[in-house]
């Protein structure tokens, strides 16, 4: 199943639960870029660049069987009324099809001692859960990972491409802290 497919099976999914997922604004003509509309950015430098923004890290997880889980670290809140939040996934993810076929997830923030589980998470093709304790989300039943700052129980809203990128946006349906302490946080290629 292709990307767009995969958007649209979150949204059919959503409509068949009664979930109104927000209008999307009106698409942009799709086209190819031209060679000469590119930006002039070597993409070592733009990650090198952009690796001066330090980020929390989460670990993105839903139900299934196995469930399923990857390390991201491009999550945001996004909206206080009503409560959304995003995370961003690429296209090219194994992980993407199996929580959006889920409808659900949870966001789990990591803490600062939490570095292992972060790697865990970002290798693809392993057996993610291997050792690692959780519980289920109250509402989505999604792993809530043991140790964690805070945990955010989500419905997938709404879907949008950007990129090589999908940003996807969660209606929050329960929330709550863990552990007491520092935050997990990626800056400059590494865990700070």
């Amino acid at each position: 199943m292709g990307q767009a497919g995969m958007a649209e099976a979150a949204v059919r999914y959503l409509r068949s639960t009664g979930t109104r997922p927000v209008e999307a604004l009106p698409r942009p003509e799709l086209r190819c870029v031209r060679e000469d509309e590119r930006a002039p950015l070597d993409p070592a430098e733009f990650r090198r660049v952009l690796g001066n923004f330090a980020t929390g890290v989460t670990v993105i997880t839903a139900p299934g069987t196995p469930p399923a889980g990857f390390a991201c670290q491009s999550f945001s809140s996004l909206s206080l009324d009503p409560p959304l939040v995003a995370f961003m996934v690429g296209r090219t993810s194994a992980t993407w099809p199996r929580i959006a076929r889920a409808g659900v997830f949870c966001v789990n923030v990591l803490g600062a001692d939490q570095d292992g589980l972060c790697r865990a998470f970002a290798v693809s093709g392993a057996d993610k859960f291997a050792g690692v304790t959780h519980t289920p989300a109250p509402v989505s039943g999604s792993p809530r990972l043991a140790g964690t700052l805070a945990w955010i129980d989500c419905t997938i809203h709404a879907v949008h491409t950007g990129g090589d990128h999908l940003i996807v946006v969660g209606r929050v349906d329960a929330l709550g802290t863990g552990e007491d302490g520092q935050p997990l946080l990626f800056h400059r290629g590494r865990f700070a």
